[in-house]
């Protein structure tokens, strides 16, 4: 599968233009609901690590550039300075993630599109999708910010996740607490 979805649309778009990119995402939509109705794509499919538990943050990278992407100036040097602890539950493709950064909670089932409320961290709503790609789970989020989403993966006895906007990338690592 493709690693990166935008430079794949973006290679469409630069060889068949707008029309192109409309037929790419058609089939697109259609290979997910497909893996959504036939399982492909499920844990149990990619051998995926079970992400469930208590994590704490270990450390970070590129925190600033996320934060400026996002247009969040006031409150990003506090933030910063936070040691944030995630809790994950899956139970086959449902996952519910909360963090104890202002409490943040979202639950989603993997293939099925879902509205996301970040209210607490960027006070945004988008479109959100999370689909497998191999052993990590991908979110792609459609709303005011560009190229928007994270992935999140188990390695070992950590969690990662990178946070994606408008071409800056954050990047977290978890341990099990």
């Amino acid at each position: 599968m493709v690693e990166n979805i935008w430079t794949l649309l973006f290679a469409v778009h630069t060889e068949f233009g707008i029309k192109g990119v409309r037929a790419s995402l058609v089939i697109i939509s259609r290979e997910r609901k497909q893996v959504a109705r036939t399982g492909l794509g499920s844990p149990a499919q990619h051998q995926a690590a079970d992400p469930s538990g208590t994590w704490d943050l270990l450390g970070s990278d590129n925190f600033h550039g996320y934060m400026l992407a996002l247009g969040i100036f006031a409150t990003r040097k506090i933030a910063k300075l936070l040691k944030p602890q995630k809790v994950m539950e899956q139970d086959g493709d449902a996952f519910t993630i909360r963090t104890s950064l202002r409490s943040y909670l979202v639950g989603f089932t993997v293939g099925e599109e879902f509205d996301e409320d970040s209210k607490g961290l960027d006070n945004r709503r988008c479109k959100s999708l999370v689909t497998w790609e191999n052993d990590k789970l991908t979110c792609v989020q459609k709303g005011e910010k560009k190229n928007r989403g994270w992935t999140h993966w188990v390695e070992g006895d950590k969690l990662h996740l990178e946070m994606f906007c408008e071409g800056q990338v954050f990047k977290q690592t978890f341990q099990r607490a």
